[in-house]
């Protein structure tokens, strides 16, 4: 049936039509159209946030906890503008988002009208595709189109920008679905010599290792499940980035932990040395790498990713495979059982490595009553572990100890900004994630710091009686911007002391959370023991050792194999050439 409707009708309609849930936003005037269409329409539940900023990272949380696109709506202006750090987010993170933008009236554009901003233009450079519509017909089909965009393939951040007058106009709308516009289709299967080749050098490894990426995640629960198999198949152990922990069980005797600057170092050391590198779904970051011309050396290289622009970008491979992980994945199961491959004998390369775990890289020092932050994450991992919470962070120095302390045993409950760092993420992520999952227990994992980047979102758990925890290492530092000055500019502090804290715990009361304060090592198993027993939401101000480092660590610039480990010395570790790329 065919009816004559609004663009804004059209657009909502739209998302009705795609399965969009929930949508995070903040009105301004050029969606007032839009949000009048939203109004008592209950198919769609709208979350109100404090900033745009806060719409964007909420949409992310969403995103990557459900694995269903995130979906924003803001004005024109400085709402556009406010969400393109959230954007930029999940475009360097590969995270499925449509963001919808109001603009001004299409007769005022390019007339520096009110609140008006060249929304394309600004975000051309971090989105997959961005979309200015001019006429309320072409909306349906743009609205397809961009969910598509936004999921096949590698997924990011799709923008619609949408006039104020386009927005009441009226077109034809049919309840029947679009029709399909192929422009694009992305290579989702390895070619078939590419697989053949990858098993074979995988088969006649020694010394082989699994570079896991967010890729994996993004491919869905079975491409873990995949990963998992192939690993049982060829015994090869098994490392990680950041956004990719939780592809592979943390329990699980081959895994290695996380890899790179704050990686494990019976990660990096393996990596370093193992004669094949079988990249899955990741993309050689630089804080992977580090020094180029001294990673993995010896080794071939296989690159599985769906994003041919991401193959040889930083470095040259042997064999690159474009496709889907969990695809790719299942082809090289298929072939390794067709062929009857056997398991190689690893005993000596396993034994490597179990010296190398022997180093015990993420050993701590104890300081009395004093809160050590790596121990505190190991007790909220302990007693939140049966929950299997959905753990979301800020940035800096509490996301790395998250990352080595918190163990994931599933995709998608590791929630974090890792390619652009986005300081004030971690808070209204949580918010997204707890909305798509309002029984699982979500913890935002923050800094004293990098939380009050977001930190009026507490109103926003508060408004939709969202249970979020708020778990704050509180070192009254920037701590990781410390330990870099520490390290690398003879410990002057240029800035980076916060000596003007709010308290915590009357804040979060304030906005109607319950607020605890944890002072020492006593306290600690109580205090989180409370947070979790409390149905609403919780905001615990952890206070933890002042100045503890965050090790291992590799310097920037360097070697993968230069770890700095606790204990060792850190005085002029660094040469000149190191400290200018820091």
């Amino acid at each position: 049936m065919t009816t004559e409707r609004s663009g804004a009708e059209i657009l909502v309609e739209s998302l009705v039509a795609k399965g969009v849930e929930f949508v995070f936003g903040y009105p301004g005037g050029a969606v007032l159209p839009i949000y009048d269409a939203l109004f008592g329409d209950e198919r769609l539940r709208h979350i109100l946030v404090r900033h745009e900023a806060g719409a964007a990272h909420a949409a992310e949380g969403y995103a990557r906890a459900t694995g269903k696109p995130g979906v924003v709506l803001v004005t024109s202006g400085p709402g556009a503008t406010n969400a393109v750090t959230g954007i930029a987010d999940a475009f360097m993170d590969s995270i499925p988002m449509v963001v919808i933008t109001g603009q001004v009236p299409t007769a005022l554009i390019g007339s520096d009208a009110f609140q008006e901003a060249d929304t394309i233009g600004i975000t051309r450079h971090c989105t997959k595709h961005n979309y200015l519509v001019k006429d309320p017909s072409q909306l349906a089909a743009t609205i397809d189109e961009a969910f598509r965009i936004a999921t096949e393939g590698r997924p990011g951040p799709v923008v619609i920008d949408i006039p104020k007058d386009v927005q009441i106009a009226t077109a034809a709308w049919s309840s029947a679905a679009p029709q399909q516009r192929n422009r694009y289709a992305p290579q989702t299967e390895g070619g078939a010599k590419e697989i053949a080749e990858a098993i074979e050098l995988i088969a006649k490894a020694k010394a082989p290792v699994f570079y896991t990426g967010g890729g994996v995640i993004n491919a869905g629960p079975e491409a873990a499940r995949l990963l998992r198999e192939l690993q049982s198949l060829t015994g090869a152990p098994v490392t990680s980035t950041l956004m990719g922990l939780g592809a592979f069980p943390a329990d699980h005797p081959a895994w290695l932990g996380m890899l790179g600057m704050h990686g494990t170092y019976e990660a990096n050391m393996t990596m370093n040395r193992a004669d094949l590198v079988v990249c899955i779904g990741a993309r050689f970051d630089d804080r992977v790498t580090g020094r180029l011309d001294a990673f993995s050396p010896n080794s071939k290289k296989i690159h599985i990713d769906i994003d041919r622009a991401s193959i040889n970008k930083t470095v040259q491979v042997d064999l690159p495979v474009i496709g889907d992980c969990g695809k790719v994945l299942a082809q090289l199961i298929e072939a390794w059982l067709e062929r009857g491959y056997q398991k190689q004998d690893l005993t000596e390369w396993n034994a490597r490595i179990d010296g190398w775990r022997a180093r015990q890289s993420l050993a701590f020092p104890r300081r009395g009553k004093e809160i050590m932050p790596q121990l505190a994450i190991e007790r909220l991992y302990e007693l939140t572990r049966h929950k299997e919470p959905i753990i979301s962070t800020e940035v800096g120095q509490h996301q790395m100890w998250a990352a080595q302390h918190f163990h994931f045993m599933k995709p998608n409950k590791w929630l974090t900004s890792g390619g652009l760092g986005t300081m004030g993420y971690g808070l209204p992520a949580a918010i997204g994630a707890q909305a798509g999952f309002p029984d699982a227990l979500v913890i935002d994992i923050a800094g004293d710091a990098s939380i009050q980047m977001n930190i009026q979102e507490l109103g926003t758990a508060t408004q939709y009686r969202l249970p979020v925890k708020v778990f704050v290492l509180n070192n009254e530092w920037m701590g990781m911007v410390r330990q870099w000055q520490e390290l690398t500019y003879e410990s002057r502090y240029s800035n980076s002391y916060s000596d003007s804290l709010p308290d915590f715990v009357k804040l979060a009361e304030a906005y109607g959370w319950k607020g605890i304060r944890i002072t020492d090592e006593s306290e600690l198993d109580a205090g989180i023991q409370a947070m979790i027993d409390h149905d609403g939401p919780v905001f615990v101000d952890c206070l933890v050792a002042k100045e503890a480092n965050c090790f291992p660590m590799i310097p920037s610039g360097a070697a993968h194999t230069d770890m700095i480990l606790y204990g060792d010395e850190v005085a002029g570790t660094m040469d000149d050439e190191a400290k200018a790329l820091v």
